[in-house]
């Protein structure tokens, strides 16, 4: 866990004020203008500002303090967020690796795989993002008419790990030897056997996705 100052707690203290009214130009306006402007690098305005803002959300709506529809809204004032931030990137030249990220079926949460999806940018990846609830053929199929250097599977909800099981099983068939990474909260919220998946690695948070997938395409 990064270690945060005051100026950082309290601009995420802001942000997530914001997202619960469902403001998000001044979502949007502290982050641009009181965030890179001031210059506070980007990456920890993903983890340290929208990325913790949104575990806050999520623990209010498991704790039923907020609505699902005010977790939506809440959610979706990230997505136009990160949206924004992305032609901001810093990126290192890129690596010649090809990285697709997708949600599992059923999966509906992305902001983790769309951050995910950034940091392997910014690391120098080409990254094919393919988004929320992919159903395992069609993901499949996608591996197998563009095949990519490394597949990577996000999954919030612990109800959900059927669906990776299928998933890793679907990519396996079309792609025996395809390195394949699975992510997200399920891993903390659930009790789940990874060795079960035999998957390629476990990237449980970004960083540690960049730098497994760094090791594993040897860039």
């Amino acid at each position: 866990m990064i270690q945060t100052t005051p100026a950082i707690d309290t601009l995420r203290e802001r942000y997530l004020a914001a997202q619960l009214s469902g403001n998000r130009q001044e979502a949007l306006r502290l982050l641009v203008d009181e965030g890179l402007l001031c210059g506070v690098p980007l990456q920890e305005l993903h983890l340290e500002v929208i990325q913790a803002a949104q575990y806050e959300i999520g623990r209010l709506w498991q704790e039923n303090t907020i609505s699902v529809a005010q977790e939506h809204l809440a959610t979706a004032i990230s997505q136009y967020v990160l949206a924004h931030l992305y032609r901001h990137l810093p990126r290192d030249p890129s690596n010649g690796k090809v990285v697709m990220m997708a949600c599992v079926e059923g999966e509906l949460h992305e902001v983790g795989a769309r951050m995910a999806s950034d940091f392997l940018e910014m690391a120098g990846f080409d990254v094919r993002f393919l988004g929320a609830n992919v159903p395992a053929d069609h993901l499949a199929r996608m591996v197998r008419e563009t095949p990519p250097n490394l597949l990577a599977l996000s999954v919030t909800m612990p109800f959900h790990m059927p669906q990776v099981r299928e998933a890793v099983r679907k990519a396996r068939e079309v792609s025996p030897s395809l390195p394949i990474a699975v992510g997200g909260l399920a891993f903390d919220w659930g009790p789940v056997l990874e060795e079960e998946l035999a998957v390629t690695f476990f990237g449980k948070s970004v960083r540690e996705l960049v730098s497994a997938a760094c090791r594993t395409l040897g860039v």
